[in-house]
């Protein structure tokens, strides 16, 4: 069987090609740089509880060495806090930050000791072509060959040349937002926590200012420009920092700059997702960044979406409903994302107006900013699919839970058939659906005592029965679920269905619609054989 083409390495390709491995999955990933990635600390990715354990996951140590768990998040506006709010262990789930370069790195690292991944340098893609049994795809550069391959995703950036080749459009806004960036080593009052500052009251302050931790005493701060105007110049931009430390601090600290820039972020959204056997996956599928959101965290999303039904289609065949899904849940998630912070704009950047003597109305705006940088809420929550074709029929033994279906499950504590205790998104990404039972009071007892004993012949059974792979685990408890409740859980993490107590029949009716139904027969690409070529 031929591997999966990944074209682009960046984040979400080498991302994917480690979750494809996870499951068994070769994949040859397209590299048009050198291999390696450029230090830039201005840039940095901030990834959520879900994204970041995605990524650990895969085998990337630097977010433990390089990352930066956020302990605290505060908003002020002008000289006033508006709230301040503790994050992880005692508080909200807490973002990570760390250098993308950085990410980057210690996903090459952890490819290197994979067998399943080839990492292919200096290659441009230029061509490709379909037929009913995989993809063919041209580079040149200084080893300009065809490739050939059972899928190909395009990881390769806003400006993707897979997405250009198979001719699908990519509509939206350009300069939706633009921001001065600098990256620096220096002392601030709040040391490990975020910061958003709205209206500052110094001179040259500008309509918004944060700062947002890095590991060893580094920070990046952002101030929010007008989406089009003047050059902003070395020399402009060192002020304005000068400025705004002595305004956090009284007066200017000692500080190291380390690295500046200006960026502009756009927000688009491509037509289709999926054509025969090609995919888009990252920024290559969408742009949005706007008022906190992130496109590196959708990106990976789309990396846990995807994986697992490229997987299944490669070694066991899968239906148009499964791949299809895909752009279903993705598209639409990313599409409620980017309409939310589209109608968030105007409220929090239009300023003056009837809404400025409103009540309340300064609070909440620093709430919605507050949600779109933490990931809370419609600006950055992880999504939800409540009305994926991948749905069950509803069951009279279905019963309700803490996790709505087609919700990320809660990450509790599960005892895995080699009677070890983990957490449950350690057991997500392995190609394969999870049944959890709660049973309370089974932590007390070994594994081989309770697996004979009360329901687990029979729900081992069930399992055993499934059309597709699926591991049996146990938890003592689940948010809103009673006790013998059975759980069915996408590879991704998300809630298929929950059952009060163990119905065979209607748990195999769930996982046969999680995997799409039965897989069809071959058949001709959507797309013509060839594409055009990119000279």
């Amino acid at each position: 069987m031929d591997p999966v083409i990944v074209v682009g390495a960046g984040p979400v390709g080498l991302a994917l090609s480690l979750a494809l491995a996870a499951q068994g999955v070769p994949s040859v990933v397209l590299d048009e740089g050198p291999g390696t990635d450029d230090p830039r600390p201005a840039r940095t990715a901030i990834l959520r509880p879900d994204t970041a354990s995605l990524v650990a996951r895969l085998g990337c140590t630097t977010l433990r060495d390089e990352g930066m768990v956020w302990v605290g998040w505060r908003s002020m506006r002008r000289k006033q806090l508006m709230r301040r709010l503790p994050l992880g262990e005692d508080g909200a789930p807490a973002p990570l930050h760390i250098p993308q370069h950085a990410l980057s790195r210690g996903l090459r690292e952890a490819i290197a000791g994979q067998d399943l991944v080839r990492v292919v340098t200096g290659s441009r893609l230029d061509s490709l072509e379909q037929d009913a049994g995989g993809v063919t795809a041209h580079t040149r550069g200084a080893s300009a060959t065809w490739w050939r391959g059972s899928h190909l995703v395009g990881c390769d950036g806003a400006r993707s040349t897979v997405r250009k080749l198979l001719g699908v459009r990519f509509p939206g806004r350009t300069a939706v937002e633009r921001h001065a960036v600098a990256a620096l080593r220096a002392e601030l009052p709040w040391p490990g926590e975020a910061m958003l500052h709205r209206l500052p009251p110094w001179h040259g302050g500008g309509e918004e200012v944060s700062a947002r931790p890095l590991a060893d005493g580094v920070w990046r701060l952002d101030w929010l420009l007008p989406a089009r105007g003047d050059l902003v110049t070395p020399d402009a931009l060192v002020t304005r920092l000068r400025d705004t430390l002595a305004g956090w601090c009284g007066e200017t600290p000692p500080y190291e700059l380390l690295d500046t820039g200006v960026y502009t972020l756009h927000h688009r959204l491509a037509r289709r997702w999926r054509v025969g056997r090609a995919f888009l996956a990252g920024d290559a599928a969408h742009l949005l960044g706007a008022v906190g959101t992130q496109g590196l965290d959708e990106g990976l999303r789309d990396v846990g979406n995807l994986a697992w039904k490229v997987a299944e289609d490669w070694h066991r065949g899968a239906s148009d409903t499964l791949l299809d899904s895909y752009q279903a849940e993705r598209r639409t998630a990313v599409a409620a994302r980017l309409r939310a912070a589209d109608q968030s704009l105007p409220i929090l950047r239009g300023g003056g107006g009837l809404r400025t003597y409103l009540g309340g109305g300064a609070r909440g705006h620093d709430t919605m900013l507050a949600d779109g940088h933490l990931g809370h809420g419609p600006l950055g929550a992880p999504p939800s699919y409540p009305h994926s074709p991948l749905a069950p029929p509803y069951a009279e033994a279905q019963t309700a839970v803490g996790t709505p279906p087609g919700a990320p499950v809660a990450d509790v504590r599960v005892t895995a058939p080699d009677g070890t205790t983990v957490r449950l998104r350690d057991r997500l990404g392995q190609g394969q659906l999870l049944v959890v039972l709660v049973a309370p009071g089974t932590g007390v007892w070994d594994r081989r005592h309770w697996m004979t004993a009360g329901v687990m012949p029979r729900l081992a059974a069930a399992v055993d029965a499934l059309p597709v792979r699926a591991e049996l685990l146990v938890t003592e408890a689940y948010p809103g679920a009673s006790a013998h409740s059975v759980l069915l859980v996408r590879p991704d993490g998300h809630l298929v269905a929950a059952f009060g107590g163990v119905r065979p029949a209607d748990l195999y009716a769930a996982a046969d619609a999680a995997r799409g139904g039965t897989p069809s027969e071959e058949s001709p690409p959507t797309t013509p054989d060839r594409t055009a070529n990119i000279n």
